[in-house]
């Protein structure tokens, strides 16, 4: 897993064997969480297109849809994978995180 493109504080789009994931930053009250997608076609699309603009309206979508809500209707309720991934994906941000230290 490798980080391709991030916004401070918002999210980051990981790559893994040839899937995208995008680990967006989001919080519920005073309650903050991680919620990572896999992007599925029609996102994978719309993010050649749009590019890190997009990843800024689809990580603003997941939030504002509330996933983790108990009552939530967000498209994105049932396919989180931020359990499946989230250890390689720690590991990916620290070493892009080193990695631009050192440029």
């Amino acid at each position: 897993m490798k980080v391709i493109d991030s916004e401070n504080w918002a999210w980051f789009l990981f790559e893994h064997e040839d899937h995208l994931y995008l680990d967006a930053n989001c919080n519920m009250s005073a309650f903050g969480y991680t919620y990572m997608i896999q992007l599925n076609d029609e996102e994978r699309y719309a993010f050649k297109a749009g590019g890190h603009e997009y990843l800024n309206q689809l990580a603003h979508d997941i939030h504002y849809s509330v996933p983790i809500a108990a009552d939530t209707r967000s498209k994105y309720k049932d396919r989180d994978v931020s359990k499946k991934f989230s250890e390689m994906a720690t590991d990916a941000v620290r070493e892009w995180r080193q990695a631009k230290s050192v440029e």
